[in-house]
Order: structure tokens, then C-alpha cells, then sequence
């Protein structure tokens, strides 16, 4: 049975998502505040997150961050009327996996929901998995990136969209297909969250090493690869 915590304190919409979400076999926990829904998440083994940005007494960028330090795995959507590609890009530097705005339709959220849970079974299942590609070595099992065998840090969502890369190397990546991919949703073309991404990972990646990886390929996408 999968168990889903909602935390929005709109009770009127909470209720809805609740209803849509049981009447699909769910099983589902409310909270209408950031504290009773941090509390909640960090007491109770829970299979998905869904929360509002705009909470009282902890803010949804803050519960997220707070959750993710002590459960970093557990799928996070938030959902939120702020649409820019700056509150998108912080929602996911906060954690959230996913990031949906109002209005939205039901079934979108359930879409997103599902395509989350089957993403977090597969990478269950291959979680001893390492990934490497030239000097570049990702761990699956602790999270950990090495480059010529110095760590990296990067945030969840810098590590969804590397682990996506290195997946599939020396192959463009269209926009279209990471958004797709690694956030779950169709691609935006009024928004620049990928470009912002690609270049957090340049930063990270290449910033420090004479030879680049992470490549750019205009009109058609990114591309992982060891040009010389």
C-alpha cells in the first residue's frame, strides 16, 4: 500500500487531493502546517511528499530541506501558485523532486505521483549501482561523485540530472528528454530551469579541470563527453 503525505493548508484543496488520491488506492495522511508536517514525515515511514510552498509555521522550501536531511530519498512534490524559473529552481534546490503549479489539474498530479513512484522502484532496485565516465565516478548506493577521485558536492536534483547524463553518455540530450527524464514533465520553453541546471553542473564538473564534459550543443541540446 503506498502511503502519501499531503501538507497545504488550503484544507478545501488538501481534501480534494486526498479524495482524488484515495479514490486511486492510496492511502493518505493530511497535515495543514510545516511543523505537524515535518513531524509527520520524520515519525512515519511515508512512500511520497506533496506540499505547499506557502505554509504556516515552517515554509515548504524549509520542511523540504529539513526532511531531506534525515530521509534524502523519499519523492518530494511541491506545489505552489509561484511559476518563474527562480521559484522553480529553488523549489528543487530545496530537495522537491517534482514541481507543479496551481491551477493544476488532478490528473497531472497523478501522473507526476506514479512517474515518481516507479522512478524511485527502479532506482531501488539498482541502488549498488556505480556509474562512471572518464574520471568521472558516481555512486548510486551513497550518493557520492567523484571527479579524479576528488568529492563533489551537488544537491538532489544536480544529482538526478549527472545520473541521467552519465546514463546515457556521448548521446545529445534534447531539453525536451531531460525534462521529460529527470523532472518528470514536459518542457517549458518559457522557462530556462534546464540551461540553469547544466550550468550548475558545469561549475561543478568542469570548473576546476582542463578537460570539460559537460558540452552544449546549439539548437539540439547537451551532451556528456571528453571532447579533446
Amino acid at each position: 500500500m503506498v502511503h502519501i503525505l499531503i501538507v497545504e493548508d488550503d484544507q478545501r484543496l488538501a481534501e480534494l487531493i486526498q479524495r482524488a488520491l484515495e479514490e486511486q488506492g492510496f492511502t493518505t495522511t493530511l497535515a495543514y502546517d510545516g511543523l505537524s508536517g515535518k513531524n509527520l514525515a520524520l515519525q512515519n515511514n511515508y512512500d511520497l511528499i506533496i506540499t505547499d510552498i506557502i505554509l504556516p509555521k515552517i515554509n515548504g522550501l524549509d520542511l523540504c530541506k529539513q526532511i531531506r536531511a534525515i530521509k534524502p530519498d523519499i519523492p518530494i512534490i511541491m506545489l505552489t501558485a509561484l511559476g518563474t524559473t527562480d521559484d522553480k529552481v529553488e523549489g528543487f534546490d530545496a530537495g522537491a523532486d517534482d514541481y507543479l503549479v496551481k491551477p493544476f489539474e488532478m490528473r497531472e498530479l497523478l501522473a507526476r505521483i506514479r512517474a515518481l513512484l516507479k522512478r524511485q522502484n527502479k532506482t531501488a532496485k539498482h541502488s549498488n549501482n556505480i556509474l562512471r565516465y572518464a574520471d568521472l565516478e558516481m555512486n548510486l548506493h551513497t550518493k557520492v561523485v567523484k571527479r579524479n577521485q576528488t568529492e563533489i558536492s551537488l544537491t538532489p536534483k544536480e544529482f538526478k540530472l549527472l545520473e541521467y547524463m552519465l546514463q546515457n553518455p556521448e548521446r545529445v540530450l534534447s531539453r525536451a528528454e531531460i525534462a521529460e527524464k529527470v523532472w518528470d514533465t514536459h518542457f517549458d520553453t518559457g522557462t530556462n530551469f534546464i540551461d540553469v541546471y547544466i550550468n550548475y553542473l558545469r561549475k561543478k564538473i568542469d570548473k576546476n579541470f582542463d578537460k570539460k564534459l559537460i558540452h552544449t550543443r546549439p539548437g539540439m541540446g547537451f551532451i556528456l563527453k571528453a571532447e579533446q
